[in-house]
């Protein structure tokens, strides 16, 4: 394959070493070291625990719903029908804490990294394969100890009683998004892993209608409905050869708000015990005259100051009205919105909150075997749980949440830019090609559009002036770099 639209020419590039590459120059480690692989060989069978006051839930129909080739495996789910409209959510969050113990060589390289990383190129798990598939993964037909977090939903969607507590215990269901969503809206059949799981397809229609309800509560009050384009990229032979877009469903749904809740189940359950809380933060949005710009284009008027419930009216009627158009309209409010960070809050002060989700209370503690984060999270609530110390200084939480902030920063750039060359790669024989695009950034540093088909970023190099968040322009490809990911586009005519 040949890019020299810039004078720049590849036959071929391994997407895999490129990300080893870029992960390093980010300050991220792609290798485990020696002493963490010294340490995981040591390991030959999954943590055990006698205390007492673990419960034993193995009965109950817990199921896995992930996408189609996870195999690590964070949570399980299951409900109970508490009569008069209520519902409780049991939410099964993997103890990772178990066997990554706090200064251990595996919790170095976690805190280092952070996160895994996602990339064109391949997975970076934060934790080694070995235990974030197979000795802390919840999976299928295994028996395993986790953190459970309780709630009641009820007919209008509230949450009450929150718990949290210990328990064995046992996924009867290992299942994927897009075939539990097609079972679900009559689309395709049952997954044959639903099928072998009695009990399992009665919970997943009680969970579909329980999340429906939290999240008709949460757009009440704000939450924001966005849907935006993620591409994945489809390698042959190591070469790409298509972007693909898998769009959320009912059953990506269900996960996102239950977790959703269980998260802020985790942190109000802190603060009440007096432990300071490491939360998910996403500011009031400093760009609220553009989003307000932007909805005057449609005729609608938004509030002079950031309105949550008022924005997230205008984005559904957005999404009913033009629902084709509407994933761009999404992106160019989540550039606007800007990203989120991790703050540390003690008992009695005021929280930040989460804009985009309309909540005050939420902490990310239910992915511990891919976020770091939640691995603190979780080693808070475990002290909390059974009356001991905060297992973290003040400044120290502090200092760690200024770092997962850089790093969970440093690994969006490192598979974004990789996405990006893997994008470059799909485009690099279509220079001079004109594309309908949407304008997702203009900053002092450069101005960058998005291709509506394929579903590719690049910057405008050309014609930029006036050009701002969410205009729709012509663009004409004129370069791209695939080993730097660099896809240039010039303003068109027309």
């Amino acid at each position: 394959m040949n890019a020299s639209g810039n004078g720049y020419h590849v036959d071929h590039v391994d997407l895999h070493e490129l990300a080893r590459r870029v992960m390093m120059e980010r300050g991220l480690e792609p290798d485990f070291p020696p002493q963490v692989l010294q340490e995981v060989a040591s390991f030959t069978a999954p943590a055990r625990d006698g205390d007492a006051s673990v419960r034993d839930l193995r009965d109950l129909p817990w199921c896995s719903i992930d996408n189609d080739d996870s195999r690590d495996l964070d949570q399980l789910t299951v409900t109970e029908d508490l009569g008069g409209g209520d519902v409780r959510v049991l939410v099964a969050v993997a103890d990772v804490d178990a066997m990554v113990r706090r200064g251990s060589a595996l919790d170095d390289h976690a805190r280092t990294n952070t996160t895994s990383v996602y990339t064109a190129g391949g997975i970076f798990p934060m934790l080694p394969e070995k235990l974030s598939t197979d000795l802390t993964s919840l999976n299928e037909g295994e028996d395993r100890l986790a953190v459970i977090v309780s709630y009641v939903v009820h007919s209008d969607g509230s949450v009450s009683g929150g718990q949290v507590y210990r328990a064995w215990v046992h996924n009867k269901a290992k299942l994927a998004y897009n075939s539990v969503a097609a079972w679900l809206d009559g689309s395709g059949s049952m997954p044959p892993a639903l099928a072998g799981a009695p009990g399992v397809p009665d919970q997943l229609r009680v969970q579909d209608g329980v999340a429906r309800r939290l999240a008709e509560r949460r757009h009440e009050h704000g939450a924001l409905t966005l849907e935006t384009i993620e591409a994945k990229a489809v390698t042959e032979d190591g070469r790409v050869v298509d972007l693909q877009v898998e769009p959320k469903n009912r059953a990506h749904e269900i996960i996102e708000d239950f977790m959703i809740a269980a998260n802020g189940v985790t942190t109000q359950y802190l603060a009440a015990h007096g432990f300071p809380t490491f939360r998910r933060v996403v500011r009031t949005p400093e760009r609220w005259d553009r989003i307000r710009h932007l909805a005057s284009e449609f005729g609608e008027a938004l509030p002079a100051d950031p309105d949550a419930p008022a924005l997230q009216r205008f984005l559904a009627a957005r999404r009913q009205a033009d629902p084709l158009r509407f994933p761009d309209l999404s992106l160019a409010i989540v550039k606007l919105l800007g990203p989120g960070e991790y703050m540390v809050n003690v008992p009695g002060q005021q929280a930040m909150g989460h804009f985009g989700l309309a909540v005050r209370d939420y902490s990310h503690s239910t992915a511990p075997n891919r976020r770091y984060p939640d691995v603190i999270t979780q080693r808070l609530l475990k002290a909390a749980m059974t009356g001991g110390d905060v297992p973290y200084a003040l400044a120290d939480l502090e200092d760690l949440a200024a770092h997962c902030t850089r790093q969970e920063d440093a690994a969006k750039k490192v598979e974004r830019q990789v996405h990006k060359s893997a994008a470059a790669a799909l485009l690099a024989d279509r220079i001079g090609e004109r594309f309908d695009a949407l304008v997702t950034g203009a900053t002092s540093r450069g101005t960058w559009v998005r291709v509506l088909n394929p579903p590719v970023e690049g910057m405008l190099v050309q014609g930029a002036q006036g050009a701002d968040v969410g205009d729709r322009i012509h663009v004409r490809l004129v370069a791209v770099d695939i080993e730097r990911g660099y896809i240039d586009f010039a303003r068109a005519k027309g």
